[in-house]
């Protein structure tokens, strides 16, 4: 053929451009997070979370957001009336059927001239330079204070380190180190029968970080 006829393409370089510092090993990562995604709140699962669920019944407007296959998972282990008495149970019925409706006392508040006239009266407002009044209505006030309220996940994963709900940080941390330190092949002599409990109280405590309870 001809030179006048040969085909001359009209792009010549069409090189794709190299990958930037970093976008190589984003584009590996199949789990990478999308821009605006958030990570399921399940222990160790970096699926993005679609699907959101209460925490407890305590807590309803709370919500733990989760991948859609463990969101199945957990609504089948959700049950409204866990831990409850017969009746408890009806007590609870009968409000859901009345929708559940929050009622309100008609005392006086605390900070009303009301109640100053009365701790006047009382003698509360009396000067107490050694803290003997003030360390009483401290405990009284600890006493009265409103119990902890935690999740399923978090719940869990206390009983799961044998660990009382009120637990701490500090008390966390103690307890995750001996059950790592017990159940850890090097402590047994190399025998892995208790590696399950292992992972069991790795996971556990991830929850709990996560939870930010440690």
């Amino acid at each position: 053929m001809s030179s006048p006829f040969q085909y001359k393409p009209k792009f010549v370089d069409i090189r794709v451009r190299p990958p930037k510092k970093g976008e190589a090993e984003a584009e590996r990562d199949v789990h990478a997070l999308k821009p605006g995604e958030r990570a399921c709140d399940h222990s160790g699962c970096r699926a993005p979370a679609t699907t959101r669920a209460p925490k407890s019944r305590e807590m309803m407007d709370q919500h733990y957001w989760f991948c859609q296959p463990h969101a199945a998972e957990y609504n089948r282990s959700w049950d409204f009336f866990a831990g409850m008495n017969e009746t408890q149970v009806a007590e609870a019925q009968a409000a859901r059927a009345h929708g559940d409706r929050p009622t309100w006392q008609f005392k006086a508040s605390r900070f009303s001239r009301e109640a100053a006239s009365m701790a006047a009266k009382r003698g509360e407002g009396m000067a107490d330079p050694l803290g003997v009044l003030g360390a009483k209505a401290k405990r009284k006030r600890e006493q009265e204070a409103e119990p902890r309220y935690l999740g399923k996940l978090e719940r869990m994963a206390l009983i799961e380190l044998d660990l009382h709900e009120n637990a701490d940080g500090p008390a966390i941390r103690a307890r995750y180190t001996e059950l790592v330190k017990r159940c850890h092949p090097d402590a047994n002599g190399g025998d892995r029968s208790a590696e399950t409990r292992l992972q069991k109280v790795i996971k556990a405590y991830k929850t709990l970080q996560k939870a930010k309870l440690v």
